[in-house]
């Protein structure tokens, strides 16, 4: 963040200092987690449904804070956050925040962050949304526009009222590039972070089911998603979807610039001749106004593809040519965690770990990558889909599980194993499409599952870990790789 004094917070927010004069400066990061105080940082002072850290306020402060930024008065130096402005209460919910003191300084951080991004000259922000594939594309997008100048992304995904403007105020004077996501439970909350960073380029990837229970239709979905579109200045530029008729009928709600991106004739940035290898890493030849070029992704599964063509389209904006792009984008790497992580033990077996979320986009994606590495060898190697809910589906939480299930057995997967009574409709699903016998198994949870498969994997077997990230299957993929060192 830009150096600024408790004074100068407190006259940003709209704030009052309480047991300081308002000179101390704030020169390090800003953090909600004592472990993670700077010297010279911010401590944002949030209340939790365990523990609350107004209480950890002195404790951020002594080890190096330079102040902390609360909802009511602490035993430090702080800036005290004005109660939330009504228009934007909705937007600002936490677990656990009875009193509203959360809400306040959330919004006292996304009007810093404002400031901030402000004050940055020559600062281009980028961000990203969509029902899948948000924190993989914000990931490359990150990496191919390194070689131009210091980009700022967030860690895993950080998109939502807390992390936005977390990562917003991570950007500095030397700063050229801010890469964000967006993440949305509700209309009007992709415009409320689209005010804490106004974008320049916006992108969406797609309009599925995910939050489907807050939104209540894909129409909704849409409808929420593009206001990233509606945000941007008549000079911006709009990445859109052109294979996803919702995300490519959001042209008409921009004054910006539209780029189509996707294997749509009518895309201006388009991938053709796409071929998948035996681990499901996908290259294709680039097809743009400015000239071809054949990228080779190291990345794994065929939605890569798509992600990519959202990260080639902003750097060309960007006057990058086809060929950088393809060199950038061959270059990439994985960057998030359990995010198509895919090892091979020594006996053999192939662990697929895209346990970090699902929704039903990205699991149906998951599921095609497994059956493209499982079929890649001949004979074709056996394979196992390890899943567990995916949630926030309201209403059609049985039917998408059942739909899950069903896919399974036409994509041929040899094994599923479905993990929680959350997730039962996948389970069923598979035997009522396939008659299956022993092939699909429900368990409780993740120990079972773990014993399970220790038992009954053999050299060979591909396994894809994969749920919504409150239930933490990633363990599942981490027991049984510790299982192939013994």
């Amino acid at each position: 963040m830009i150096a600024l004094t408790l004074a100068e917070i407190a006259k940003i927010v709209g704030g009052r200092l309480h047991a300081t004069d308002g000179t101390p400066v704030v020169t390090g990061s800003i953090e909600f987690d004592t472990r993670k105080v700077t010297e010279g940082g911010l401590f944002l002072a949030l209340p939790g449904e365990r523990v609350d850290g107004h209480d950890f306020a002195a404790q951020a402060v002594a080890q190096g804070a330079a102040g902390v930024l609360a909802g009511r008065e602490v035993d430090a130096p702080a800036v005290i956050a004005p109660p939330v402005e009504t228009k934007h209460a909705n937007a600002y919910v936490l677990a656990g925040d009875k009193t509203g003191e959360g809400a306040a300084v959330l919004a006292a951080l996304a009007k810093l962050a404002r400031y901030v991004t402000d004050q940055i000259e020559g600062l281009t922000i980028v961000g990203v949304t969509g029902s899948a594939g948000k924190t993989s594309t914000k990931d490359l997008i990150a990496q191919v526009l390194r070689p131009v100048g210091d980009v700022i992304a967030p860690p895993e995904s950080f998109n939502n009222e807390l992390g936005h403007p977390w990562t917003a105020l991570r950007a500095t004077d030397d700063t050229k590039f801010l890469v964000l996501e967006l993440s949305a439970r509700g209309i009007g909350h992709i415009a409320n972070l689209c005010e804490i960073a106004p974008p320049k380029f916006g992108a969406v990837l797609n309009v599925g089911t995910a939050h489907l229970s807050e939104f209540g239709s894909r129409e909704g979905i849409a409808q929420g998603k593009g206001e990233l579109i509606e945000a941007l200045p008549e000079d911006g530029v709009a990445i859109l979807n052109a294979d996803d008729p919702l995300v490519a009928g959001m042209a008409s709600r921009t004054k910006a610039k539209v780029v189509l991106v996707g294997e749509n004739k009518n895309a201006d940035v388009r991938a053709e001749n796409i071929e998948l290898d035996e681990q499901a890493r996908a290259s294709f030849t680039l097809k743009t106004a400015q000239g071809d070029a054949q990228v080779k992704l190291a990345l794994n599964g065929l939605h890569q593809v798509g992600n990519a063509l959202v990260a080639a389209a902003i750097a060309l904006e960007l006057g990058a040519t086809p060929a950088e792009v393809a060199e950038r984008l061959g270059a990439a790497e994985r960057v998030s965690a359990h995010r198509m992580v895919i090892t091979d033990r020594a006996d053999g077996v192939t662990i697929v770990d895209d346990a970090y979320n699902a929704n039903p986009d990205s699991v149906r994606a998951a599921l095609k990558a497994l059956a493209t590495i499982s079929r890649a060898t001949t004979p074709a190697r056996r394979s196992w889909a390890v899943l567990g809910p995916m949630a926030e589906l309201g209403d059609d939480a049985v039917r998408e599980h059942d739909e899950i299930g069903r896919l399974v057995v036409r994509l041929d997967i040899s094994k599923l194993v479905v993990i929680g009574d959350a997730a039962r409709a996948m389970h069923q699903g598979a035997h009522l499409e396939g008659s299956w016998g022993e092939e699909s198994v429900l368990v409780p949870d993740a120990d079972a599952a773990i014993t399970l498969l220790r038992a009954e994997l053999r050299p060979g077997d591909v396994v894809l870990v994969k749920a919504s990230n409150a239930y933490r299957l990633w363990r599942i993929a981490e027991a049984l790789l510790e299982a192939g060192t013994k």
